[in-house]
């Protein structure tokens, strides 16, 4: 595949805003399925095609713990380029606030992360 082709794979993979989102959500730390899908507020099935489609072109990568599967991006250029590109679009002065990552647990979340025995 010609280099070209593989900027424009990596672009498609992030030309939809679920699967930014779950690309900043991943900028910090790994997640599981089940922690995205209520930070996102989304179903499941849904969650696990976005991630297959930024999985198949490489920007995460999946690794399993037991019935858990955790998923992080595979490099921190991701979320400078998400960055650089809302950038770009402020410089030009349109108005864009790419949403916060949630900080902590998140509620209905069964994860391990948001469900450890030493949270208040």
């Amino acid at each position: 595949m010609d280099s070209c082709k593989q900027v424009a794979q990596v672009f498609y993979a992030l030309s939809h805003p679920i699967r930014l989102r779950i690309l900043r959500l991943l900028s910090d730390e790994e997640h599981c399925v089940c922690h995205l899908t209520a930070a996102l507020k989304k179903r499941q099935p849904y969650v696990s095609q976005q991630l297959a489609i930024l999985r198949d072109h490489g920007l995460v990568i999946d690794r399993k713990d037991g019935l858990m599967v955790y998923y992080r991006v595979r490099s921190p250029q991701v979320a400078a380029l998400i960055e650089a590109a809302a950038e770009a679009l402020r410089a030009q002065g349109v108005e864009i606030d790419l949403p916060p990552v949630p900080d902590g647990p998140i509620e209905g979340c069964p994860c391990p992360l948001c469900n450890a025995s030493d949270r208040p």
